[in-house]
């Protein structure tokens, strides 16, 4: 038996990469760490911002990592345990994290800004050019 999916459909041609991309997101589905996602309008109407913002209470500077490969944006982060210290109670894990953001064509990643806790990562999400191109026919009797 076939799997169907929103993809399958033969209107839709050479998305085959997007519908993996979207399987590997929905499979990362843990919920840590929470994060939000808001738009930043610009001054002028023109040009909106999006930032994400992640509570990375804990994670030093070091511990982040923010890459992008292939219109995705990876926020990883890694804490170790300090074998020094000695717990009468421990309640804060040190844990790894890493979240995947698909990115649209032409989203830029503006920077990355770690400030009380909060990891703020700003894009830059330009007007898509509306582009229309004819396509001349030939006959061939």
């Amino acid at each position: 038996m076939t799997r169907m999916t929103p993809f399958s459909s033969p209107l839709l041609l050479g998305f085959d990469s997007i519908e993996k991309t979207l399987e590997r997101v929905a499979k990362s589905g843990d919920g840590y760490p929470p994060y939000n996602i808001e738009r930043i309008r610009g001054h002028d109407g023109l040009g909106d911002r999006l930032r994400i913002t992640l509570a990375v209470a804990g994670f030093a500077e070091a511990d982040l990592e923010v890459t992008v490969e292939d219109n995705e944006l990876t926020v990883r982060g890694r804490q170790t345990d300090d074998a020094e210290r000695e717990y009468l109670h421990r309640g804060i894990a040190a844990r790894q994290f890493q979240r995947v953001f698909v990115l649209a064509d032409g989203m830029k990643v503006i920077g990355a800004e770690l400030k009380n806790g909060l990891l703020a990562v700003d894009l830059d999400r330009p007007e898509a050019e509306r582009l229309v191109r004819k396509i001349n026919i030939s006959v061939k009797d």
